[in-house]
């Protein structure tokens, strides 16, 4: 009886665990391809791009969003002579919020001052957990992975607390990830903090404000403005690759 009563204890906290807020470092590698003469400049493009992202999240949804940007640091890059790349990255009015209950996913972006709501249901990861464990922020983890359209993630995810999120729509695991990989690095979630506490119902509201589309209409909306702007340049620039 007292082993039973001990182990109840010891299982409180993690059941309670079920709301509160996880701050990430989002890490993207950027394969940047210059025109032959602007390669005198390649060393004043970053290899790669990080930015903060806070995930509030509740038993039934979960809301990612961009932390608000540094001045201070995006002034002490420019003034180490690197070039600041702002294209790609995430607006800090964008959203990404994911019903766990009907798993359906609703992102708020804006392109060039147009607002979209992109509607969909993201594919289930198949993950496999592994035997490996490790530590991350104080929390016992496990590895798990994954491998869908010939892209692989790696995910160390803890059941001490409960709730099945991630940063973005990643999830799918009894447990919160805290460190997500895509790609052998291409794209790197890692935990910075955790707060378990009940959320503002505020804070995790479902956008409403945009139009509406789908992935492949907003895929093709995007493209049709590059290849405008491509033309407009008439084919000179830089091209780049960030996968998302």
């Amino acid at each position: 009886m007292r082993f039973l009563f001990l182990l109840v204890l010891s299982l409180a906290p993690a059941v309670a665990a079920q709301e509160g807020t996880i701050k990430y470092d989002v890490t993207t590698r950027l394969d940047i391809e210059l025109p032959p003469e602007m390669q005198a400049m390649a060393d004043q493009f970053p290899k790669e791009t990080t930015q903060q992202l806070i995930v509030h999240f509740t038993p039934s949804a979960t809301l990612s969003m961009p932390a608000p940007r540094d001045p201070e640091a995006d002034n002490r890059t420019s003034r180490n002579g690197r070039i600041r790349f702002m294209m790609g990255g995430a607006r800090s009015d964008d959203r990404t919020f994911f019903d766990l209950d009907e798993g359906k996913m609703i992102e708020k972006k804006d392109f060039l001052g147009r607002t979209f709501l992109i509607e969909g249901e993201p594919k289930p990861l198949p993950w496999r957990l592994t035997a490996e464990r490790s530590t991350f922020l104080g929390y016992d983890c496990q590895k798990a992975v994954a491998v869908q359209d010939s892209t692989t993630y790696e995910a160390w995810f803890t059941t001490q607390i409960l709730a099945s999120v991630g940063p973005e729509h990643y999830g799918g695991l009894p447990g919160a990830i805290l460190v997500l990989t895509r790609d052998e690095g291409q794209k790197t979630y890692v935990a910075t903090a955790v707060a378990l506490a009940p959320v503002d119902p505020e804070l995790i509201a479902r956008p409403t404000e945009g139009q509406r589309v789908t992935q492949e209409e907003f895929d093709a909306i995007v493209e049709e403005k590059m290849e405008e702007m491509r033309a407009a340049r008439g084919g000179r620039g830089m091209s780049f690759t960030i996968r998302q």
